[in-house]
């Protein structure tokens, strides 16, 4: 279900309640701290243990590498050293510069910081070699355990460290990060705006610096005096132009943080710069305003120490915000709010969060360029009631993550290429079926289909109702997905797959032996024959007569129905509960058979004797039951092949247990329909029957 909750102010990161404990023992670090401290000993990590499984999962160690605490590799480690700083970040042996750049950047928002790197920990008093920090994970705030054993060779830190040698907190945030995706190989390549929306719970958006707005430099500006993790890269066109260095000194595909913007009195006029740092620790800009460039000898020694300018090969630089503009081709900003990078009165806006699922046969239909499926996607409707302040229009951003691709990397799982479209809601209510999405064009759509984890954009429509289908780009893929919606105003939102609506006609009355058809009297004597003279058919009975007398339909394909089938239909149909069908309840059926045959006949466009399970949902509908997502995919996973393919006696035996299911219920149900009540016994009874 969506929950809502009133976005913060600027400059603060969210604050929900305490942060959800993740220990598989189930118990808090203070809890865990403590045991420690009671027992005397140090703290290990039994989730995440200090061996190779929790390094690499595709490869071997080039290197021999032994775990080792801080206080095994230096005299006096220390936690956090003369505050955290950008400084404290240096890349390792491991290709996560993305991730380090997003560290980077929070360290120039000190109550983010503070929120990700609790501050009342140390070496010192209290030490029992456990540390803890907390990383949003899908709308949600997470409390990661780590034990301090870092990997190292030769007494000196493989991956992420400190310029100083004896601090250590940068070096445990990459470890609980990497337990958190499943292994430090797990953080290889990705985009620093994927950590950065960990570190804060905000929202993502990308600006493409040639197309960038006019006042892009007082965005960024904005953007930063507010707390916003801003980080810029070089695009690649290839593989081999990964890690490239450029004749400026600029690294090709390297994710890099900006950690300030100002103006610079030079030579009489204003010149507008921008900071960038390099995760490196080294390797930096040489053109234009670089550390060592001849401009500075027209600045001030004032005007220099104001920017903090020193000729260190840090990794940091100045640049010129044209040569900026020209050099790097994307920025990312990861803004706590929607409205940070505003420079008008602060909004207060409103979000809702909608969790779901793709699942191959029922939810994964691909984008619009496979209309025979796109419609079988989650749907969620959005109502947009109030206009901004001002205007004849509303403003929202919608931002689509899946989730966990990078835990399940190990399983040769990738990042998945993923969108979403936006349409007109039509005036009737319910899942939009396939000859809407024929007829009509979408209103809005995310700007590209793209492999990143999350895809955003902002977008102004007026006052109305829409639909949004988020989606994979091909069918059949499948992953867990979170969708924000972050308005300006208030907006309703409800999934249009969550209902469950069951509509069945009466069940008909047998007809009187004197008013029979011929058909039916023919069938009668078919009956006659097989019951004999109770007049009653058991289950291999029923399927000895359903298959006869089916057999002989030259229009359905089908193989056989099965035994169990025929044990499902008596217990549907079976109401002096003898486990036997006598001919007034098997000619019920029977009318009911016939409906359902036409109906699979109807699905089965191609005559193949089989119905697609993406077209189930129309089927199941015009038999009177419209489910639930969940509810699909569950009986997809039962009654659908490899192939995603329903033959008739699935089919049936599906629309056996539905009816059953859902005439129990209703003969059950309290008065307002919604609510049953069982004891232990009454539910085994009922679920055995089904």
């Amino acid at each position: 279900m969506p929950y809502l909750y009133r976005a913060p102010g600027p400059r603060e990161p969210p604050t929900p309640k305490d942060a959800r404990i993740t220990h598989s023992s189930g118990q808090s670090f203070e809890e865990l701290r403590q045991a420690c401290l009671q027992k005397g000993i140090l703290f290990e990590d039994a989730d995440f243990p200090a061996n190779s499984s929790s390094l690499f999962y595709s490869e071997r160690p080039q290197i021999p590498f032994v775990w080792k605490r801080p206080g095994e590799i230096v005299k006096n480690p220390e936690f956090i050293l003369g505050g955290a700083t950008r400084t404290d970040i240096c890349q390792g042996e491991l290709g996560d510069c993305w991730l380090l750049a997003a560290i980077a950047s929070l360290t120039l928002n000190e109550k983010a910081l503070a929120r990700v790197v609790p501050q009342d920990q140390c070496f010192g008093p209290g030490y029992a070699g456990i540390f803890h920090f907390q990383l949003w994970q899908h709308s949600e705030w997470l409390d990661v355990v780590i034990d301090d054993r870092l990997p190292t060779f030769r007494d000196r830190l493989v991956f992420l460290h400190s310029a100083d040698n004896s601090e250590f907190w940068s070096a445990l945030l990459e470890k609980a990060y990497a337990k958190l995706n499943g292994s430090y190989e797990a953080l290889k390549g990705g985009s620093a705006i994927e950590a950065m929306e960990d570190f804060t719970g905000g929202v993502a958006e990308t600006f493409t610096t040639k197309e960038a707005p006019r006042n892009f430099y007082e965005i960024l500006e904005t953007a930063l005096r507010r707390g916003s993790l801003v980080g810029c890269s070089i695009d690649i066109r290839n593989s081999a132009e990964s890690e490239a260095r450029t004749p400026f000194g600029l690294i090709k595909g390297h994710a890099y943080t900006v950690t300030g913007v100002n103006q610079v009195n030079f030579r009489g006029q204003k010149v507008e710069l921008i900071r960038v740092r390099n995760p490196w620790g080294q390797v930096e800009w040489t053109g234009p305003w670089s550390d060592s460039s001849s401009e500075w000898h027209s600045v001030g020694p004032a005007e220099q120490k104001r920017l903090c300018h020193t000729a260190l090969d840090d990794g940091e630089f100045w640049m010129a915000f044209g040569d900026f503009q020209a050099h790097f081709d994307k920025v990312e900003v990861c803004s706590l709010t929607p409205d940070a990078l505003e420079e008008d009165a602060i909004h207060r806006w409103e979000v809702t969060v909608h969790q779901g699922s793709w699942v191959r046969g029922s939810t994964a239909g691909g984008c619009r360029n496979f209309l025979d499926t796109f419609w079988t996607n989650p749907q969620i409707k959005l109502s947009l009631t109030e206009k901004d302040e001002g205007q004849e229009k509303c403003t929202f951003l919608v931002a689509l993550m899946q989730k966990d691709r990078r835990q399940l990397k190990r399983f040769g799982a990738n990042v998945l290429t993923i969108g979403y479209a936006i349409y007109q809601c039509p005036s009737q209510d319910g899942h939009l079926n396939k000859d809407f999405f024929r007829y009509h064009a979408s209103q809005a759509r995310s700007k590209t289909f793209t492999n990143l984890r999350e895809v955003s954009d902002r977008f102004t429509l007026p006052p109305g109702e829409y639909v949004i289908i988020p989606s994979t780009f091909e069918p059949h893929q499948e992953a867990d997905f979170c969708l924000r919606i972050f308005s300006e105003k208030k907006a309703m939102t409800r999934d249009l797959d969550g209902s469950v609506d069951i509509d069945l006609p009466e069940p008909l009355k047998p007809t009187p032996p004197g008013q029979e058809t011929e058909e039916e009297r023919q069938f009668r004597a078919l009956f006659q024959q097989v019951a004999g003279e109770d007049m009653e058919v058991t289950a291999e009975e029923l399927e000895y007569v359903l298959n006869a007398v089916l057999q002989k339909k030259k229009d359905i394909k089908f193989k056989k129905l099965s035994l169990i089938s025929c044990k499902n239909i008596i217990s549907l149909m079976d109401t002096s509960g003898n486990g036997k069908l006598e001919f007034g309840e098997f000619k019920v059926f029977w009318d009911k058979l016939k409906k359902w045959t036409n109906l699979f006949l109807q699905f089965d466009a191609d005559k193949s004797g089989t119905m697609s399970s993406y077209e189930l949902r129309t089927a199941l509908k015009t038999a009177g039951f419209q489910l639930s997502s969940p509810l699909l995919q569950l009986i997809v996973l039962r009654y659908a092949d490899q192939e995603l393919q329903l033959g008739f006696d699935d089919f049936l035996n599906c629309l056996v247990r539905l009816e059953t299911a859902s005439r129990i219920f209703q003969a059950l149900s309290t008065e307002d329909k919604e609510f049953i009540h069982l004891n232990i016994n009454e539910f085994i009874i009922l679920t055995m029957n089904i």
